[in-house]
């Protein structure tokens, strides 16, 4: 009898099965690997042919990096919102921006009417030593017009290499004349922490989290302890509209208010994506009480430290819900190319809640009221779970975001007059009612100064 040479093989793996089942487990992934494989390299041929029909038949000639560069944005779009390739440029904009320096003038700005106009100058900066003022409109760089630049091109053209200088035209407000005021470019540091005296209370707010934050933050507290001394209440923490940042640095924010415990969990698909990050001994603030302010803008890494501060105990939420963005992106460079920002896991707060797509629901919910402009847009708040594409959670439990409006007018910032209520201790309700009555007594005094005067 003739067998086959498919029942020799079957007959085979029967008997290889029978001394060793590993064995043929171990093939059977092989062959399922190579299917898999095999059919990878079929969809790269479909995506080669594509390629080639579009350069040989394309109305006008196409641009080859920018077909494979739009081929691998659409790749990394379709796995999530946060997934993304980064070309060189905006590989190195990302490294300046996460670094929180870089070679440039040292001002803020805003686009007005097609031309810069200065928000404020940063002390002890280039800009400031020479003299520009807030107000100032800037309307040529090295003398060639910025009217029809954007906002980021015009901020591109300001920045460059130390010690190399610009000519910048200024229009100022009470001069006939525009100024031409020369700058020499030095190293910027963006200091993500701003803080202020609030009589016993010290105020701290958090923009994002770069590499200088716990830097910065840490010498906040010294400066503030010393500043406020022994009268200090607590602290207000304001994470409100903070986008984000390095995991890093919100694991050591967190850090800085806590003795011990878990701070963050992250797990992915790979075993070496799960770590577990734990609190050291030393905190900060001395076991003051703090509050920590959060808004539908708060998102990522601030939504770590007011989940961190939450599950612990060690801080009271106050404002409304996050963002919902819990996942973590990893920047994976291409050999000069560029980058690729990947979601390689999702994070979890010390008690094993997922943020993502649900956010961190504060423990005293606090609305901030809408002017009359914006309530008559009513525009819809907007969270992850808005996002087309989003990873899903495992529950239902799905839910949009809140309002990111802070109001200017600190009298009018109901969160933050909240939070400082409560550090305070004083009942939030009576001290706004006795906050009203106070207001009503100097406008009655005032009028009853006008009325003798007259």
């Amino acid at each position: 009898m003739i067998r086959k040479p498919e029942f020799v093989l079957w007959a085979f793996l029967i008997l290889a099965g029978l001394a060793a089942g590993t064995a043929v487990l171990n093939m059977t992934r092989s062959h399922s690997a190579i299917a898999a494989n095999s059919e990878i390299y079929k969809q790269l041929d479909l995506f080669g042919d594509v390629l080639e029909r579009v350069r040989a038949d394309y109305v006008e000639k196409p641009d080859d990096s920018k077909l494979i560069e739009s081929a691998i944005n659409g790749m990394l779009s379709a796995l999530d919102p946060h997934s993304s390739f980064l070309n060189a440029k905006s590989f190195r904009d990302m490294q300046v921006q996460t670094r929180g320096e870089f070679g440039g003038l040292g001002i803020e700005v805003t686009m007005e009417k097609g031309v810069v106009k200065v928000v404020a100058p940063i002390d002890d900066t280039p800009a400031a030593r020479a003299g520009i003022q807030s107000g100032d409109f800037i309307t040529h760089l090295d003398d060639v017009q910025i009217h029809g630049l954007t906002l980021q091109q015009a901020v591109e053209k300001m920045r460059g290499p130390v010690n190399t200088p610009i000519n910048l035209t200024v229009v100022r407000k009470g001069e006939d004349e525009p100024l031409e005021i020369k700058v020499i470019r030095a190293i910027i540091r963006i200091n993500p922490v701003k803080s202020r005296v609030e009589d016993d209370v010290a105020y701290i707010r958090i923009t994002t989290f770069n590499e200088q934050t716990y830097t910065q933050l840490k010498k906040t507290i010294a400066s503030l302890k010393k500043e406020i001394g022994g009268k200090l209440k607590g602290y207000v923490i304001d994470l409100r509209n903070n986008p984000g940042g390095l995991l890093d640095q919100a694991i050591s924010v967190s850090d800085a208010f806590l003795e011990k415990g878990a701070i963050v969990l992250t797990r992915g698909r790979n075993l070496k994506e799960t770590q577990r990050s734990n609190a050291r001994k030393g905190d900060l603030t001395d076991g003051k009480k703090i509050a920590v302010l959060i808004n539908g803008g708060s998102a990522s890494a601030s939504e770590i430290v007011a989940g961190a501060l939450q599950d612990l105990h060690r801080g009271t939420i106050i404002g409304t819900r996050s963002f919902g963005k819990g996942s973590v992106q990893t920047i994976i460079p291409l050999d000069g190319s560029g980058a690729i920002r990947l979601t390689t896991a999702r994070y979890y707060t010390p008690s094993g809640r997922s943020i993502q797509a649900k956010g961190i629901i504060p423990d005293r919910i606090v609305e901030q009221e809408l002017p009359d402009d914006l309530k008559k847009k009513k525009r819809k708040t907007r969270g992850e779970a808005d996002l087309r594409g989003h990873l899903k959670r495992d529950d239902d439990k799905e839910a949009s975001g809140s309002s990111a409006y802070v109001p200017k007018d600190r009298e009018k910032d109901t969160q933050l007059n909240y939070a400082l209520n409560f550090i305070r201790g004083l009942n939030v309700e009576k001290a706004e009612t006795e906050k009203k009555t106070d207001k009503a007594e100097k406008a009655e005094k005032e009028n009853d100064e006008k009325a003798m005067a007259n």
